[in-house]
């Protein structure tokens, strides 16, 4: 298991905000592939988590991101609260892709667990606000999904649209 000194302060900050993880064994995957450092979100309350590896930094910052951000505006604009957030996976030993197909050599933020792409919001009432089908919308869910991802770029490194 981990044991540098970050990873014992991002995991203090999980405990802290008492989201529920499973610490994940360190490992070399090849090719420059690693999973360091990593957890299994089990629980954040509501909405449920995402189940891939990812670096608990990136775990810690997404759960604040969808405590303090994703939660109050769905509320706020949508009227409802989220119970799960969709998402494309964590960790994927491959290159980067760009619109003109993948960066050969240029290993992807998911070859080391530090990426998740987000695809939907499902919430209470049913609906599922999607980034490829909602964010253009002229009406409320693109206003939420505008709103979430400024919140986003002020708390992780890159933050994309995918299909946009």
């Amino acid at each position: 298991m981990p044991d540098s000194e970050a990873f014992k302060r991002c995991t203090a900050r999980l405990d802290e905000a008492q989201v529920r993880f499973s610490a994940l064994p360190n490992e070399q995957r090849g090719g420059g592939c690693s999973i360091i450092d990593a957890v299994k979100l089990l629980d954040l309350g509501r909405p449920r988590p995402i189940s891939g590896a990812m670096t608990c930094e990136l775990a810690a910052n997404f759960a604040a991101w969808t405590r303090y951000a994703v939660r109050p505006a769905a509320r706020l604009y949508l009227g409802s609260e989220v119970v799960r957030v969709d998402t494309f996976g964590t960790y994927a030993c491959r290159d980067v892709r760009g619109t003109g197909g993948t960066i050969a050599g240029r290993l992807s933020e998911h070859a080391s667990a530090n990426a998740v792409d987000v695809a939907a919001f499902v919430l209470a009432d049913g609906r599922r606000i999607t980034v490829a089908n909602n964010w253009r919308d002229n009406g409320p869910s693109a206003l939420f999904l505008h709103v979430i991802h400024d919140s986003a770029c002020k708390r992780f490194r890159t933050v994309l649209r995918s299909g946009l």
